[in-house]
């Protein structure tokens, strides 16, 4: 028997939708939803069906046996495992207060169900992995705007300018996003990129920047003082909606194009005309403002800077512009009904200070890096218990061996996942989470243009003793006396409790896969967007009141990165549109197209060393190691070496990805606490590492 399933892809974080045929119980084809994706997908997308019969993933929960870390473990059942999850927590609570226990996540549109398991319990202490990833966007974007970095979304089909700072859309690989710029591209757009290296997508650029590793900030504040002084910007827009522009008119006096570019290691001509393409282009043009950027101490103001240049632009509720994100309330619908929003929230204060110690930053999903002091010192309070789902903070964060000595302190960690994480392998409990194909998911709001609700249906039957995560959290709940807050005893009855309030039900989905909130877009008067941006004043705040409440300054006199002592680089990363970090690595297609990382270097810098392509090389920084194989080329700067991130996992189940390639953050020592003050992002690319030629190359002898 044939059959379609409409479902979302889980094979990173994008989520895309999909369309699965599925014959006798066997997945036969995955395309991207043709309502949506018009059947696009990429190779991890199509790469699906290898993860349903990949054996190398938990088949059942697993209790550790031996030390953590040791890979002893016990295949126990489901009643077993969360048995032993039920008495180990009641005794941390009892001894240390519900207080005592995180929970973290991956983030994206289901949160709504492990926030409630968290708050439940009573404890504050929910938390993501965006510390090492979007952070420093998010709180550039609500210094500005008072509106989060998802408060907005990119018309970028319609524009006729995207500036990319090192946003490499065709390897980080959202699908819609990409055929936007694609589209854009063939309407005769342009795309600027900037970038340490050349990318995939810095050759689709119509202008491509190559500058020193960590000048970002140094070019943006050149860009705005070329456009500022050229009096390229939007002035109807600035003087109705923009608060203390005179400042940023003073602050950006001496730097000039020219300091810019002497800086950047770039031309001023290029600035320059820049300038005048985008003047060309108002109010069509898009600055991103960065995804993943826990990079440099100035990250939070690199953003903030572009930010503040899309204002130039007058860029907001307009076609081809920033467009205020639209929820069901915008179409005069009723949302859907939220588990979290039934719990008493918890009075307690964060461990990790966010929100009472650092004010400035928003509560949400606070800043897991942080939450390691409190492990290490018990203050302002002990963490006892670590829940990560679908979360591996040993592949997100720095240092991982510092990461350990504060996990030391906790008495039960307990990864859900899919696949084994390195975090999973050190934990005491593993429960394994049905692959995506194999469950459904909550529904959920996928705000834009025009709002949609979303949902994952099942298409095959779990091949293992996995469950969803739906199933997990209600099973715990119920254990843990909170099982009220899930009110629900299978999937049918959880999407009608959520879709009860809207007048919808969940056959409505078989139709698309989704559920359309409008008929076309609409856009807010764009001379009455009074009431819309949510800081203090109301108005977007060149010189942020909750900065300046901080002793933050919101315009940062810009300090020159330190260049690498000799012999020396900078060590920065990325991602390849065929892995999804290391959720992917093992994959047996995937790992087909790419079996390990390479650590580009320039070839100048190559030749001083003996290096040659494909050459075995050892990179070292603060006493840790990593092989690598090296690749050399011209298109990276000459301080930098680039490796992509995820690989080098040490996880032996995994036969595949088991110590392919080479880890990033376990060079990353002494990284772990090391945060932009503003933005709360880690600073992940303030890393020097040494580079040699490695014994293991081979060595050509010569018979006597």
């Amino acid at each position: 028997m044939k059959k379609t399933v409409w479902s979302m892809c889980g094979m990173c974080s994008v989520r895309c939708p999909i369309r699965v045929e599925v014959e006798d119980g066997e997945i036969t084809w995955i395309e991207g939803n043709p309502h949506i994706l018009k059947r696009a997908l990429c190779a991890k997308g199509a790469a699906g069906v290898a993860l349903v019969k990949d054996d190398e993933r938990p088949q059942q929960p697993l209790l550790r046996v031996g030390g953590r870390g040791a890979g002893r473990w016990d295949a126990v059942s489901w009643n077993t495992a969360l048995e032993y999850i039920t008495e180990k927590l009641t005794g941390i609570i009892q001894k240390h207060g519900a207080r005592s226990v995180m929970l973290s996540c991956r983030g994206g549109p289901f949160m709504d169900l492990f926030k409630t398991f968290i708050h439940g319990l009573g404890s504050p202490n929910f938390t993501n992995h965006d510390s090492g990833c979007g952070r420093n966007v998010h709180h550039a974007s609500k210094s500005v705007y008072g509106l989060g970095r998802k408060d907005f979304v990119y018309d970028i089909k319609n524009a006729r300018h995207l500036v990319l700072f090192g946003r490499n859309l065709f390897e980080a690989f959202r699908i819609a996003e990409a055929n936007q710029v694609l589209d854009m591209l063939d309407a005769g757009g342009r795309m600027t990129y900037v970038d340490v290296r050349q990318s995939t997508t810095g050759l689709k650029a119509t202008r491509f920047f190559m500058v020193r590793p960590g000048t970002d900030y140094a070019l943006a504040l050149g860009m705005i003082h070329a456009i500022i002084k050229k009096e390229y910007y939007d002035k109807a827009f600035i003087e109705k909606y923009v608060n203390d522009f005179d400042a940023l008119v003073s602050f950006i006096e001496p730097y000039t194009p020219e300091w810019a570019a002497k800086e950047c290691g770039i031309k001023p001509k290029g600035i320059h005309d820049f300038a005048e393409e985008v003047a060309m282009d108002r109010p069509r043009v898009i600055f991103h403002p960065g995804w993943m950027l826990a990079r440099y101490r100035d990250s939070f103001y690199s953003s903030r800077a572009l930010h503040i240049l899309n204002v130039l632009m007058g860029n907001i509720e307009v076609k081809g512009g920033q467009i205020f994100a639209k929820g069901p309330g915008d179409y005069g619908q009723k949302g859907l009904r939220s588990l979290d929003a039934q719990v008493p929230k918890p009075s307690e204060r964060r461990a990790d200070g966010v929100g009472w110690k650092y004010k400035h930053f928003d509560k949400g999903p606070g800043l897991f890096h942080l939450f390691y002091n409190a492990m290490l010192t018990g203050e302002p309070y002990p963490i006892k218990a670590l829940f990560c789902y679908r979360h591996d903070p040993f592949n997100n964060f720095p240092d991982p061996q510092a990461q350990k000595e504060a996990l030391d302190k906790c008495d039960l960690l307990v990864s859900i996942d899919t696949h084994y994480s390195e975090f999973g392998w050190y934990s005491d409990v593993i429960l394994p989470e049905s692959c995506y194909l194999e469950r459904e998911s909550m529904v959920a709001t996928q705000k834009g243009p025009s709002p949609r609700f979303i949902v994952r249906q099942r298409a095959v039957t779990p091949r293992f003793d996995t469950k969803p995560c739906w199933e997990i959290f209600k099973l715990l709940g119920d254990r843990m006396g909170i099982g009220k807050y899930f009110p629900y005893n299978s999937i049918e009855e959880l999407w009608r409790w959520q879709l009860e309030p809207t007048g919808h039900n969940i056959e409505e989905f078989n139709e698309k896969g989704f559920i359309s909130l409008a008929d076309k877009p609409i856009l807010f008067d764009r001379d009455n967007l009074e009431g819309r941006f949510k800081t203090p004043s109301g108005k977007i705040e060149i010189i942020s009141q909750v900065l300046t409440d901080a002793g933050l300054p919101s315009l940062k006199p810009y300090e020159s990165p330190h260049a690498p002592p000799k012999g020396q680089f900078r060590l920065v990363f990325g991602r390849s549109a065929v892995n999804a970090h290391g959720h992917t690595i093992n994959n047996p297609l995937l790992f087909e197209l790419l079996p390990e990382n390479t650590l580009w270097i320039n070839k100048r810098e190559a030749g001083k060393l003996g290096i040659q392509e494909g050459d075995w090389v050892e990179v070292f920084a603060n006493g840790a190691t990593g092989t690598i194989r090296a690749h050399v080329t011209e298109f990276i700067h000459p301080e930098a070496v680039y490796t992509i991130h995820g690989f080098g996992r040490q996880v032996p189940l995994q036969t595949r990805a088991y110590h392919a390639g080479m880890s990033d953050q376990k060079l990353q020592r002494g990284l772990l606490q090391e945060m932009d003050p503003a933005g709360g992002g880690l600073c992940l690319c303030e890393n020097f590492v040494t580079v040699h030629k490695s014994s293991r190359n081979l060595v050509r002898r010569v018979e006597l």
